[in-house]
């Protein structure tokens, strides 16, 4: 794997995600309280042992620049690197990236100036545990030019992935992204016998599912990106190679989520939360990688927290918790009850930063995190908000779709953007 480069597709404008992409890059996004989705592909490759990974950025990069910088350093005894690549100008190119395959074929010249074996692509959104050695060996065997991996899907889920056709060698057919046509959806329905060989029993309705991730043969890459009109893998490019190149499917029938809305954010963080969560943060010998922080335990003062995660360097006083996650240098005060909840926290403890130009003034903004008495069901809390005292935030099921200043609802779901001050006595 030593000769292996990953390339990471730092994400769009993750316009799915909003509010909590408003400020941020899609894989810049807080998850599980402490750590950044773009942590997980990251780890995976540092985990399979892939240590040469670019990372492609475009949209709000800041943050993510920020998070990589302060994370991912190597040592000088190894050759490995966590190299980020944003969009630039040049003589021949001053145009944005126009797609994930024109991000890619924009820095060619960067990520192929180290000899490959493989070059492996990979979304930076998504949630799941994958030795991606595994996945190199599965294309290497079969002499694949580009080798998919694959997840089984459900009906329901077809109309938001691109799906695919295999056989029981895992050659792919044909492939479609993201289809609505039922008719066309129904022909994709899955063969058994591809997962069959693996162990895993697929059931009658389900469908092969790309999850975005890719093995390419550098030389094959580069060929299918001499067309500058393809600028998407899913829609343009591997379509077109299927007939001309040898595509082959790589199962894959572990946990694998696609957390591009608010409603599959919060049901994945929430799900950590549970006796026998289906994606297992521990365990030792695949660890996910954060920034590292010299912050002191959690205090946690007369206070009953149920079936919770409560990340390190937060005070939780006279509360009662349950089925949330409390992120990093978090604060509830007394009377609070939170249900439901992904409170991510803060960058900076109380008085280590000044209040940002929607505060009149600093004595009139609360303290940073939930103040006394407050009920809040249902909801996340972006990093740095400000609750004052007895707030209440209720779950709104009844509501799909709502904007406004000081919060926004997705399926039901309250969002209290960054860095938004709630007074007290409020009731969202």
């Amino acid at each position: 794997m030593k000769d292996v480069t990953a390339i990471i597709l730092g994400g769009g404008r993750g316009s799915r995600l909003y509010p909590l992409t408003l400020e941020r890059s899609k894989p810049a996004v807080s998850f599980a309280g402490k750590y950044r989705l773009i942590d997980v592909p990251i780890s995976n490759c540092i985990n399979s042992g892939v240590k040469k990974i670019f990372i492609l950025t475009q949209f709000l990069s800041a943050s993510l620049h920020r998070h990589i910088m302060q994370t991912y350093a190597f040592d000088v005894f190894t050759d490995g690197f966590v190299d980020i690549l944003a969009a630039e100008q040049t003589p021949d190119k001053s145009d944005w990236f126009q797609g994930t395959s024109d991000a890619v074929r924009a820095t060619l010249n960067h990520t192929m100036y180290y000899d490959s074996d493989q070059i492996v692509i990979l979304s930076g959104d998504h949630l799941y545990r994958m030795d991606y050695s595994e996945l190199v060996g599965f294309h290497r065997e079969n002499k694949a030019d580009i080798t998919i991996g694959v997840y089984p899907v459900k009906r329901k889920e077809t109309s938001e992935l691109g799906l695919l056709r295999a056989g029981a060698d895992g050659q792919v057919t044909e492939f479609v992204e993201k289809p609505t046509d039922p008719e066309v959806v129904e022909k994709f329905r899955a063969d058994p016998a591809l997962f069959e060989a693996r162990g895993v029993d697929m059931g009658d309705d389900c469908y092969l599912a790309s999850m975005g991730i890719y093995v390419f043969e550098p030389h094959v890459l580069r060929e299918l990106l001499e067309d500058e009109s393809m600028t998407d893998f899913g829609k343009e490019v591997i379509p077109g190679s299927i007939g001309k190149q040898r595509v082959m499917a790589f199962p894959f029938n572990d946990y694998w989520r696609d957390i591009g809305t608010i409603e599959a954010f919060f049901e994945a963080n929430l799900d950590l939360t549970s006796c026998d969560p289906e994606f297992n943060l521990y365990q030792g010998s695949w660890p996910f990688h954060t920034r590292t922080r010299s912050l002191p335990p959690s205090r946690i003062v007369e206070s009953e927290i149920i079936d919770s995660l409560v990340v390190e360097g937060s005070t939780i006083t006279g509360a009662k918790i349950t089925n949330s996650i409390v992120g990093i240098r978090a604060r509830v005060d007394r009377g609070s009850v939170l249900k439901d909840v992904i409170l991510m926290g803060s960058d900076f403890y109380e008085g280590e930063q000044k209040l940002g130009k929607d505060a009149r003034q600093a004595g009139d903004a609360p303290m940073l995190g939930v103040g006394k008495n407050c009920y809040l069901e249902r909801c996340i809390v972006d990093k740095g908000a400000r609750i004052g005292d007895n707030v209440t935030i209720k779950a709104h099921p009844e509501v799909e779709d709502y904007t406004g200043e000081r919060r926004w609802i997705r399926d039901g779901i309250t969002i209290i953007p960054k860095g938004t001050i709630i007074e007290s006595g409020t009731e969202l």
